[in-house]
């Protein structure tokens, strides 16, 4: 696993990503898997209690839950994930999180820039 740009051509492997990233307690981790000029793939741990305050980002995001549960707003409405929901955020929605539970979520960013054309 490396936070190194990739070319969107290459093949990449990322094992060990859990043993790696363990979950701890009252803090927030993070681990890119893939990036590219395409995408960019982030396993994230939340402990119970952490939030991330309201932003934007400027390309479309999926997100799936993977352990545990969280709060996740769009556009100010909550929304309950439980382990094994997914979701996909337009470009530039505000949104935030709060981790109910300790969580574990796979964060897709994509470049839909060209989408539609």
């Amino acid at each position: 696993m490396s936070e190194e740009l990739t070319a969107y051509t290459e093949n990449v492997v990322a094992t060990g990503v859990m043993a790696e990233l363990p979950m701890v307690a009252e803090s927030t981790a993070s681990r890119i898997l893939v990036k590219n000029d395409l995408l960019q793939v982030t396993q994230f741990t939340f402990g119970a209690g952490q939030m991330l305050s309201e932003h934007a980002v400027p390309t479309g995001v999926v997100v799936q839950l993977l352990e545990g549960e969280m709060t996740f707003s769009l556009n100010g409405e909550a929304n309950l994930l439980h382990a094994g929901d997914c979701l996909y955020m337009a470009p530039d929605v505000p949104h935030s999180l709060r981790a109910e539970t300790d969580c574990r979520m796979t964060l897709v960013l994509v470049d839909v820039s060209g989408a539609g054309q």
